[in-house]
């Protein structure tokens, strides 16, 4: 059985998970995973895609990095796979476990995938150390400060710092924080 897992990072992706389920179907998925939600983050769908795959079956993906975060874990997967007696199936190169070249190529390729990223992280942080320098950098906007006014004003009103966090979005430790320096 050809199984198919999608992902995307954010919810805000829909047109890229329409894209791979599309593509999951025309690849002749019977079942098809999907979620939206960080690389990092608890993958509860593709634990249940992994959970699912019996011997002979194929997992079936879009691209590599809808499946793995790092070589490393990409690697686990395949092994998981191999332990079943099942393959990994990468649509947008038409790699295949169940040769090895396929799993060769889909080692060397995790491993490109992870330098790559690597390096992007490394100017980034170079970037930031130059506009730290210039005095150029700001950092994220500090929202709680933002709101310390709608803070004062909630507690003043007998709310507490728990129901405060939930009607500003923000941290309940934010809160305390306002509130043990008066009016910010």
């Amino acid at each position: 059985m050809k199984v198919g897992y999608a992902r995307t990072s954010t919810v805000d992706q829909l047109a890229g998970l329409e894209a791979q389920l599309r593509d999951l179907d025309a690849a002749g998925c019977e079942k098809v995973f999907s979620e939206q939600v960080s690389s990092v983050g608890k993958r509860e769908r593709l634990d249940a895609a992994l959970d699912f795959i019996r011997e002979g079956d194929v997992l079936t993906v879009t691209r590599v990095d809808r499946l793995a975060r790092s070589t490393q874990h990409l690697l686990q997967i395949v092994d998981l796979l191999n332990t079943k007696g099942a393959h990994l199936h990468v649509l947008n190169m038409n790699l295949n476990t169940s040769d090895a070249t396929g799993k060769l190529m889909l080692t060397v390729i995790g491993a490109v995938g992870a330098w790559e990223r690597e390096m992007m992280l490394e100017r980034q942080r170079e970037g930031i150390r130059k506009a730290v320098e210039a005095k150029k950098y700001k950092g994220r906007k500090p929202t709680a400060r933002a709101k310390a006014d709608e803070i004062n004003t909630l507690r003043q009103q007998g709310v507490g710092p728990t129901e405060i966090a939930k009607r500003l979005g923000i941290g309940r430790a934010s809160v305390y924080r306002i509130l043990s320096r008066g009016v910010d």
